[in-house]
């Protein structure tokens, strides 16, 4: 049996083995038929179509045919194997081979079995053309293209195991230049009724051919409708219909879960072979992360059409399906989640967690957020931190809950000035009133009797500095060791150096709950890598957890005593930030209640007590 091997890019034919012939030897001189068979197999497999057909009784119309093949498939490889050669009497014969074609973005060849019949005509052998020489199935007048089918893309779930994305009917609104006959009013209409940037409109619609559709935004069909009387009679709109993998609502648990559409060259790198250009993968987020997991691979039908008339399938490419993916959201503590967040002014963010287990219940982020705010997010820590400055003050023993201690409006320590918000005075009081009060100046003075090591040895015990391994952009926060006293003194405020994420506090105030350190976890079964952090020292858990209960009983929180689902403790924030005068500041709340840990962040939100504490408590709230 002889092999003949094709390889385009390399343009190497390569011969395997011994021709197998079986049949009668040759009377007359000159090639046989297994030479005829070999050099046509050989010129085929090389894609020298011209070649192939001179070993024919028609040239003409074999290279055609071959031809049109060569198009159709479009192979970036293949073998072809000559099987036996029969002879019957002297001037007829019949060789089999078997094509195997390996196409473009599919994993697996296409095999098929062929044979073609010989003649002789003056003592020299001819391949007796017919289109069914090149697959049993091809008959004349039909052309060969390649079908290829993405498998219906698995399914992400939510914690129930039901799926996030459906397929759902969207309308794209576009702009066709040669129709807009006064494109800067148009891109003004535009931007106000569909919340995009009409200087982006105008540069796109410039640089497009006149009769080009631009795409402006795609939105669901509910959306459309709503919008459709201030948009649809603009001259110059235009507008196409469509399906797209879409979550429970536009911003449900976005961009943590990410959006499915069609591959960029960046994701199509990322992906590897067997995808193209048009590919429905994952673009972004937890999509994007587990494309590997969740697209499958390509198949594809190989058809044989006609001028008219229903295409013959010459072969099927199975594809293999993607696996279903479990992630550990709560679909009710998401869309609470999303809904508290939503009326904030400002980016904002908000993570809950199960203390107990780990598990991310949501991750939420307002449409004004740029990134994943939640678990990506870089900021200072403000008042929150106040949770780990506590505990490095009650563990070594400098202090305890009704210690009493100075809360000034101002302090001075080395030099830098801190003081309380709105310049708030208290006298002498209990730590546990200072700590829920949130008072800055008693802190920053209790920081300067704690070891430089102190305050990043209680968060790492937190686990505040871990990397976490979860399958998206994730930080875990950082306290750099003080450069000196008075950096020591705002670190101990969350101010300094000290930067954290929503999430990283939602897991300090977990970690409390839980009286040990809390590792997150975003997909079901998938365990979290412990970070090894030690945990909070079990001798201060009963009386940090009294002072966070203290901070909704009796401070800065106040407003959450009267939520529904139970007690709330935890600990609000101020984060200063910036050279502005008055400085710029984020908000913050972390806290919990049963097993229910959160954070809620509001960038530039000012006050904690208008900003983040009516999130939480809206949060918390929806929750009943």
């Amino acid at each position: 049996m002889r092999t003949v091997s094709l390889e385009r890019r390399l343009a190497v034919l390569t011969v395997i083995a011994a021709l197998s012939v079986s049949g009668c030897s040759f009377l007359r001189g000159g090639a046989g038929p297994d030479d005829t068979a070999r050099t046509f197999l050989e010129a085929w497999a090389r894609g020298d179509s011209a070649a192939a057909a001179a070993q024919t009784d028609d040239p003409s119309g074999a290279g055609a045919g071959l031809e049109a093949l060569r198009t159709g498939l479009a192979a970036t490889g293949g073998t072809l194997t000559l099987g036996d050669v029969t002879t019957e009497g002297d001037d007829r014969a019949a060789a089999r081979y078997t094509a195997e074609w390996t196409l473009p973005d599919l994993a697996r060849p296409w095999r098929y079995e062929g044979s073609f019949p010989l003649v002789r005509s003056d003592d020299s052998w001819r391949v007796q053309w017919r289109p069914s020489d090149l697959h049993p199935d091809l008959e004349a007048g039909r052309t060969v293209r390649v079908v290829r089918v993405l498998p219906e893309r698995a399914a992400l779930e939510d914690a129930a195991g039901r799926p996030l994305f459906s397929r759902e009917e969207v309308v794209t609104v576009g702009v066709e230049p040669r129709r807009a006959t006064d494109l800067p009013r148009l891109a003004a209409a535009l931007a106000g009724a569909l919340d995009v940037q009409a200087a982006d409109v105008v540069a796109d619609v410039r640089k497009a051919k006149p009769t080009a559709f631009v795409p402006v935004i795609t939105l669901r069909r509910a959306d459309y409708d709503r919008v459709k009387p201030k948009i649809y009679s603009l001259p110059g709109t235009v507008f196409r219909t469509g399906e797209r993998l879409l979550g429970p609502t536009a911003r449900f648990a976005q961009p943590l879960l990410g959006r499915v559409g069609e591959a960029t060259a960046e994701v199509l790198e990322e992906a590897g072979a067997g995808y193209r250009a048009g590919d429905q993968l994952g673009i972004s987020g937890l999509q994007r992360a587990l494309n590997d997991r969740l697209t499958g691979t390509a198949g594809a039908r190989i058809e044989a059409r006609g001028a008219s008339g229903t295409p013959r399938v010459l072969g099927q490419l199975p594809g293999s399906s993607g696996t279903p993916v479990r992630t550990t959201l709560d679909r009710a503590v998401q869309q609470a989640a999303d809904a508290a967040v939503a009326g904030a002014t400002t980016p904002a963010a908000l993570v809950a967690v199960r203390p107990s287990t780990g598990e991310l219940l949501a991750v939420a982020n307002n449409a004004k957020a740029p990134y994943d705010l939640g678990l990506a997010g870089r900021f200072p820590a403000g008042s929150t931190f106040k949770v780990v400055t506590a505990t490095a003050l009650l563990n070594a023993g400098v202090v305890r809950p009704g210690s009493a201690v100075d809360c000034p409006a101002t302090t001075v320590v080395h030099g830098k000035r801190f003081q309380n918000e709105d310049r708030f005075d208290l006298g002498r009081v209990p730590l546990r009133t200072a700590f829920a009060k949130s008072c800055n100046t008693t802190f920053t003075g209790l920081s300067q009797r704690l070891d430089d090591r102190a305050l990043g040895d209680a968060a790492a015990a937190y686990g505040v500095g871990s990397r976490w391994t979860l399958p998206v952009p994730s930080f875990g926060g950082s306290v750099p060791a003080p450069k000196d006293d008075t950096e020591k003194a705002a670190d101990a405020i969350g101010q300094g150096r000290v930067e954290v994420s929503p999430l990283a506090m939602a897991l300090v105030s977990a970690a409390v709950a839980r009286g040990s350190a809390v590792t997150p976890s975003l997909l079901a079964g998938q365990e979290a890598t412990p970070s090894g952090a030690a945990g909070p020292p079990a001798a201060v858990l009963p009386a940090l957890r009294d002072m966070m209960r203290a901070v909704v009983t009796d401070g800065s929180a106040a407003a959450l005593a009267g939520v529904p689902g139970g007690p709330v403790s935890g600990k609000t924030g101020t984060a200063e930030y910036g050279t502005a005068v008055p400085p710029r500041s984020h908000a913050w709340f972390t806290g919990w209640q049963g097993d229910l840990a959160f954070a809620v962040f509001v960038q530039d939100g000012k006050s904690s007590r208008t900003t983040a504490v009516p999130v939480a408590r809206a949060f918390l709230t929806a929750l009943r």
